[in-house]
């Protein structure tokens, strides 16, 4: 049994180690065993041995799973709206959308800050990035991510017209283990004075960090950390989750019809869903659907919706 990983594991050592030294033992027991007078003691003790290693065998497994788990599925994510199509009632839109998510966050009692923003002329959000964190929170929100639509009566239209307007989410899962390499050469980097209220240094030294992936194009902002050094290392962390997003998304096309457990693209420029405020009607489009009280769903109820979307995943990967 090779137990290299496990003993490069700081986490599975000690085991691998007391694995090991029972290996040991059980040498020792089979050079008795080929003494006839001791061969029955032997075997009892090469049988306890085995147990005893399979036991440790099956703790350092459990482990293991565990860690990839918590990988697979950390308990971190960055929450990124941005408005899409129709202008300032986009950008409503999109400060809906994550009004919607942070409230269901406060009531799973998750813990959630703000982490850049640009605001519209009426208040909406161009753009914005919160860090959520707490038990399972990406495993709950990762078919989030993609394209939603609203169809509704703006308040500023006078002739009451319906407008459809369109916002995206990405959800994008925070790991201690990054898989992409990131070139320092790769990247621009900007710094400029932190907005908003807040004590005396506000507007006055340059703690805002941008960071721009000539690569790709990738654009990142942190604003939410009182010292440059913190959000340079904040839009870092993001800008990774960014790129591994990036490098998933190609594989999950290249892939995406031989994976029968997929719900979606888990692209964001996939339309997913739409909340039409004039039916009182919500729609998931990739399972077919709907969900009525709209107004509890914007205040932050959209616990079922993501049970139905997650169950359906479940089923289809099961297939």
């Amino acid at each position: 049994m090779d137990i290299t990983a496990y003993k490069e594991n700081t986490k599975t050592a000690f085991l691998a180690a007391e694995y090991e030294r029972l290996e040991a033992q059980a040498i020792e027991v089979r050079e008795l065993a080929e003494d006839p007078d001791m061969q029955e003691l032997a075997e009892s003790d090469l049988t306890s041995i085995h147990e005893q290693q399979d036991i440790l065998l099956k703790q350092m497994q459990d482990i293991t799973k565990e860690e990839e788990d918590a990988d697979r599925f950390p308990n971190e994510i960055i929450l990124e709206v941005r408005a899409g199509a129709g202008g300032d009632e986009a950008a409503l839109f999109a400060a809906d959308l994550a009004n919607m998510y942070l409230a269901y966050a406060d009531a799973r009692g998750w813990q959630n800050r703000r982490l850049s923003e640009s605001v519209s002329g009426l208040g909406g959000y161009k753009e914005a990035s919160f860090e959520i964190k707490g038990k399972d929170v990406y495993r709950t929100l990762r078919f989030e991510t993609g394209v939603h639509r609203v169809q509704r009566i703006p308040e500023t239209e006078k002739s009451g017209r319906i407008h459809t307007s369109t916002a995206s989410v990405a959800i994008l899962p925070i790991r201690k283990k990054v898989k992409v390499e990131i070139d320092p050469s790769d990247i621009d980097m900007e710094f400029s004075r932190s907005g908003g209220a807040g004590g005396q240094n506000v507007n006055k030294v340059e703690t805002a960090v941008r960071l721009i992936h000539k690569p790709t194009g990738i654009d990142v902002r942190c604003t939410s950390e009182r010292k440059q050094e913190a959000n340079r290392e904040k839009a870092m962390q993001i800008l990774a989750a960014k790129l591994q997003e990036l490098e998933e998304e190609k594989e999950a096309k290249k892939y995406a019809a031989e994976r029968k457990g997929q719900i979606g693209t888990g692209d964001r420029s996939e339309k997913i869903r739409t909340y039409n405020v004039l039916q009182d009607r919500v729609t998931d489009h990739r399972i077919k659907e709907s969900w009525h009280n709209i107004e509890s769903i914007f205040a932050g109820n959209i616990a079922p919706i993501i049970k139905a979307v997650g169950q359906a995943a479940h089923e289809a990967e099961q297939v």
